[in-house]
């Protein structure tokens, strides 16, 4: 049966790839709207090889009759229209921060916890996870459950994608502007500092204990998807990348994880790509992601440092895995499971 699905900020990043994810995995939707501010109202997106839509008044908008919803229109939006839209009937998939750690609404990666998906009877929501969480947590799964997992220790290499379109144009206009001696300043708008050529130890707002906000999502959102006993310290990094995350993961268990071990068990894992040869170009980098649906890990070795302890590289699409492709395989399992209808 088909489906009416809302697609709320439509126009952003996120919200055209959900709309090209859709149409790439024949997304049973009978309708779908794609939605966003009043000042986007009459774009006209692209969805699949022949369809358009065009944007709507999500202000205006009338949930009433739309099965799922699936938003991401940044975190105060989500909060005025996300309520709504449940009110009214929807099943909402949000991919905003807004009600992630909410303990009535689940927060889900359908290849780690698709039973928590039955949690939206609660109030109508279902939390996309953090990108940088997703494709950590996506790496640590099956290696939590050949042994468990004591401690984490990861440090992030973020694209600029993760801010937005203008961030993206901030380092191109940043980039260009260096080779035409101009001052970088006159493109800064995203970041607190050159992005150009540079590396900014700062993803969203610093907390009292010195950590930023970017960072406590990873600690927080892992122990609440995978298990509350992980001790995970982060350290999140902005890099001159268009799209694509990259994390260095090093991962301390309770009993001893081989090499072979961890390979195997993360080979026979859905979703995820071993590309992991001790030579020259025997790893993924963001650059080789882009586009790309699976979670890929390399460089996978004993740390010698610890009591078993692996280190490991992992890559990932933050707009396709770390965002799209995760809100529609939510929404996929939603109907799986917990909405289909009788023929």
């Amino acid at each position: 049966m088909a489906y009416k699905v809302a697609v709320v900020g439509a126009t952003g990043n996120v919200g055209r790839e959900i709309l090209r994810t859709m149409a790439e995995r024949e997304f049973p939707a009978g309708e779908t709207v794609a939605l966003a501010s009043e000042r986007s109202v009459g774009v006209e997106l692209s969805y699949g090889e022949e369809e358009t839509l065009n944007v709507g008044n999500l202000a205006e908008y009338d949930f009433t009759g739309t099965d799922i919803v699936l938003s991401s229109p940044g975190a105060a939006v989500s909060a005025k229209f996300t309520p709504k839209a449940a009110a009214a009937g929807a099943v909402v998939v949000d991919n905003t921060s807004q009600y992630r750690m909410h303990p009535d609404v689940p927060l889900v990666i359908p290849e780690v916890n698709p039973e928590a998906i039955a949690g939206f009877r609660k109030r109508g929501i279902i939390a996309n996870p953090n990108c940088s969480t997703i494709q950590m947590v996506m790496a640590l799964k099956p290696l939590h459950d050949l042994a468990p997992i004591k401690r984490v220790v990861v440090a992030t290499y973020q694209s600029t994608s993760g801010a937005g379109k203008e961030a993206m144009d901030e380092l191109f206009e940043q980039t260009r502007g260096v080779y035409v001696n101009e001052s970088f300043h006159k493109f800064r708008n995203k970041f607190t500092k050159q992005i150009a050529f540079n590396v900014i130890p700062h993803i969203d707002d610093f907390m009292d204990d010195g950590a930023t906000r970017e960072e406590w999502k990873m600690v927080a959102e892992t122990r609440k998807i995978l298990d509350p006993d992980i001790q995970v310290t982060a350290t999140c990094v902005r890099v001159p990348v268009f799209i694509g995350h990259a994390e260095a993961v090093n991962v301390e268990f309770a009993t001893a994880v081989s090499e072979d071990e961890a390979r195997a068990a993360l080979r026979a894992a859905p979703g995820i790509s071993v590309v992991d040869r001790r030579a020259d170009e025997g790893y993924v980098t963001p650059a080789e992601c882009a586009g790309e649906d699976a979670v890929y890990v390399s460089r996978i070795r004993k740390d010698p440092t610890v009591k078993n302890g692996l280190n490991l590289w992992v890559v990932a699409d933050n707009l396709r895995k770390g965002a799209a492709l995760n809100t529609v395989q939510i929404a996929e399992e939603l109907i799986r499971s917990y909405m289909r209808r009788a023929a």
